[in-house]
């Protein structure tokens, strides 16, 4: 009897946690900007059994799936596929298909509520460097990229109309030294109009100079997942947090208007609990989703509370930069994402002049830059 009740425990146990719902930053989910423009999380670097990854593509459907994903791109390496023994299949495309068949399938997977997860066909010119390893993406087909000479597989992309960019610059396997620069292939590729961006966050790094670049160059900048295994152990999602991926700042919500704001560098990567981006992009995306309000306050006192909201799916760090500071908070605050932090602003000589600056920390703007804001003045509520 023991043991059954024990079996009875263990297995209820089980299904709570399964029942539990998933942490809301892993949902890269955002409202639309007060200008009307949709903030759409894309991945445009992931693989399968189809080239060097190790699931099925049906898997990476529901990956994005869960992580509220506007859209993703299969990208498998054109000239590397090491399971060909396996899985003899020539089309390049192959991937693309059978995740379109996942999506629109229902009796494939379940189908998560909301609209339906696009997906874009791509592939990854694989390359010594240089050119190194380049995705295509919103390709017509994959297989015409197949050339001996890359830069006429870029051009063939080019025809196609397709988004290109350059993937993991700094990658160690062909950079040892782990620092992006510029080649004269890639000098001219871009003089070409044969690549429009840059890969400056790739699954768990971060690269500075391939943000410079991309200033240099007027690349788009970029964020993906390059997964090959399973995203949550590859990524360490099973511990909280999100995959690294591509918010695009589009004009509405549709598939020529993300690949649009790609070519026009309308995005922001994001990278463990980080935006990165051009501060054109990265501001108005964070004034959208952080908050400061100020209550009414204890008119015995110059102390004034202060809500900082924040609405967005990344948990954001900031640090106070201004002369006020606060009474019972350092000046290294953590708001987490759709959550909200209270504090006292202290000495407060005129509520209605009341302004706070902030570095955002969970920020790069830059190579070796972070956002700042200032909010106010007219924060205070009145006596």
């Amino acid at each position: 009897m023991k043991l059954r009740a024990l079996a009875i425990a263990l297995l209820l146990s089980t299904c709570a946690q399964a029942a539990e719902p998933l942490s809301p930053i892993r949902r890269l989910e955002f409202a639309p900007l007060p200008d009307g423009r949709q903030v759409l999380a894309v991945d445009l670097h992931t693989h399968s059994v189809f080239s060097d990854g190790e699931v099925w593509p049906s898997i990476r459907v529901q990956e994005a799936q869960r992580d509220g994903l506007y859209g993703y791109a299969p990208t498998e390496h054109l000239e590397y596929q090491p399971h060909l023994a396996d899985i003899p299949h020539k089309d390049r495309n192959r991937s693309f298909e059978i995740a379109t068949q996942e999506v629109t399938d229902p009796y494939h997977s379940p189908r998560v509520p909301g609209e339906p997860l696009v997906v874009i066909n791509g592939a990854e010119i694989t390359r010594e460097m240089p050119p190194g390893h380049c995705n295509a993406v919103f390709l017509a087909d994959a297989n015409k990229l197949l050339k001996k000479d890359p830069m006429d597989a870029f051009r063939e992309a080019k025809r196609q109309g397709a988004f290109t960019f350059w993937n993991h610059p700094y990658w160690s396997d062909q950079t040892p030294d782990g620092v992006a620069r510029l080649t004269p292939m890639h000098e001219k590729l871009i003089a070409d109009g044969l690549l429009q961006g840059i890969e400056v966050a790739n699954m768990v790094d971060v690269s500075p100079e391939a943000f410079r670049i991309a200033e240099q160059k007027n690349l788009t900048i970029l964020g993906t997942s390059d997964v090959h295994g399973l995203l949550d152990w590859e990524a360490g999602l099973n511990a909280g947090g999100h995959r690294t991926a591509t918010l695009v700042l589009a004009r509405e919500r549709s598939t020529p208007a993300v690949r649009e704001a790609l070519f026009k560098g309308d995005t922001v990567a994001v990278y463990k609990d980080t935006y990165v981006g051009l501060t054109r992009n990265v501001e108005p995306l964070l004034r959208s989703v952080l908050h400061v309000e100020a209550a009414p306050y204890d008119p015995e006192t110059t102390l004034v509370p202060v809500t900082l909201r924040n609405t967005g799916a990344l948990h954001i760090t900031l640090q106070e930069i201004g002369p006020e500071g606060f009474y019972d908070g350092p000046a290294v605050i953590r708001v987490p994402a759709h959550g909200s932090v209270v504090l006292r602003v202290r000495d407060v000589a005129d509520p209605a002049k009341l302004s706070l600056r902030f570095r955002v920390l969970s920020s790069m703007v830059g190579p070796d830059a972070m956002l700042e804001m200032a909010f106010g003045p007219g924060l205070a509520a009145s006596k």
